[in-house]
């Protein structure tokens, strides 16, 4: 395997978050993780529209491209572990898209809970600064 790149929104908390355990998960250092809005993003996701690259996270390996769901079984192979449950994950596409979709539409809650602030939390605007943010969290 040549590179296998996770890309993930660097804004959402709960996202790093979730980089970060898979990362851990990775003793054997097979994923490199990228942000979403770095330039690396852009040479490795070139088909796709910054809408369509922001909606969720994508997996290149090998020059393809897995994107939501369809990431689960790709990165579960690459995983320590992982590769039994890959079989599985790949059987179900469509499960594994609506779990995806079920935490990605969540993720401001995830992050709570994992103790990460999101930027993308709805009560939020997008873009704020931390100092903004924790001065409407005071205010609020």
């Amino acid at each position: 395997m040549s590179e296998a790149v996770i890309l993930y929104d660097a804004d959402c908390g709960f996202c790093r978050w979730a980089i970060d355990r898979l990362l851990v998960w990775d003793r054997a250092g097979k994923l490199r993780s990228e942000a979403l809005q770095g330039p690396e993003a852009d040479r490795l996701l070139p088909r796709l529209s910054e809408e369509t690259k922001m909606a969720s996270w994508h997996l290149v390996v090998d020059g393809n491209v897995y994107s939501g769901g369809a990431v689960a079984a790709p990165l579960l192979r690459l995983l320590p572990g992982g590769r039994p449950l890959a079989p599985a994950v790949a059987a179900f596409p469509g499960l594994s898209d609506r779990a995806y979709r079920l935490v990605a539409r969540n993720r401001d809650r995830f992050g709570r809970l994992a103790g990460s602030r999101c930027a993308v939390d709805p009560g939020l605007r997008r873009g704020a600064t931390v100092a903004s943010r924790d001065r409407q969290e005071r205010e609020s």
